[in-house]
């Protein structure tokens, strides 16, 4: 296992939120997603390095899914698969990011929308009906949303169920990459799940807050459970 960026610390000062007044459509977006809001920052050039390994390392060897995971909460795990999902959709590339945290999900506070078409929760709770019915779809240019749908009380029969696994073979089939977020991986066994279904994990460290000990269980973790670690993020501050 590698590391493979380092994400230097968020500032969002300065920086206003993205918006229908901005040309962007009916959602609003955070000043978080620094390959929107601040595009020549260096916070921005590190994620674009990071699509770059990605896209070379893992796009191009028809891999077509990644899970984002964390050891602990805290460490930039939703930002991280935010901005490479956006930061993916930007070079052309069909991308959707699928918020799978069934306990405490970010996606939404990050791309806000004035009324989501549906949600994970909604499409793995129904067995009748299109996943792609829960999609917001062109979000931005290639890019698509599955928000979570909020804590669910059953989160891990919900991604434990044949449901799940049906949704993610959607969404390798319609899109070219799905980026996966998912909950802190010390506070429940979701992300695990996630990762096996999804075959592919990029794990994600803060400088300060997260133990190598508790990545080096993560990775084993994931590993035992037949997940392939492709690499780690760091976050610095």
């Amino acid at each position: 296992m590698s590391k493979i960026a380092v994400l230097p610390q968020r500032s969002e000062e300065a920086r206003p939120s993205l918006g229908p007044a901005d040309g962007l459509g009916s959602y609003e977006f955070s000043p978080s997603l620094v390959t929107l809001s601040d595009p020549s920052g260096v916070q921005a050039e590190a994620i674009r390095a990071l699509r770059t390994h990605i896209m070379a390392q893992h796009v191009q060897q028809g891999r077509r899914a990644l899970a984002v995971c964390g050891a602990n909460p805290g460490v930039g795990s939703t930002f991280t698969a935010a901005n490479l999902t956006m930061s993916l959709s930007q070079i052309g590339v069909k991308t959707l990011l699928l918020d799978c945290n069934l306990r405490t999900s970010g996606v939404e506070q990050l791309i806000t929308p004035a009324a989501p078409a549906g949600s994970l929760r909604q499409c793995l709770e129904t067995s009748t009906g299109f996943i792609g019915e829960c999609i917001d779809e062109d979000v931005l240019p290639n890019l698509s949303v599955l928000y979570s749908g909020g804590p669910a009380p059953n989160a891990q029969e919900l991604l434990a169920s044949e449901r799940f696994e049906d949704l993610m073979n959607s969404c390798l089939r319609d899109f070219h990459v799905t980026i996966v977020d998912t909950p802190p991986a010390n506070s429940c066994s979701d992300a695990r799940r996630v990762s096996t279904v999804v075959g592919y994990s990029l794990i994600v460290a803060r400088r300060g807050r997260t133990f190598m000990s508790d990545v080096k269980t993560l990775v084993g973790q994931l590993r035992s459970d037949h997940a392939k670690v492709i690499g780690t993020v760091l976050n610095e501050g």
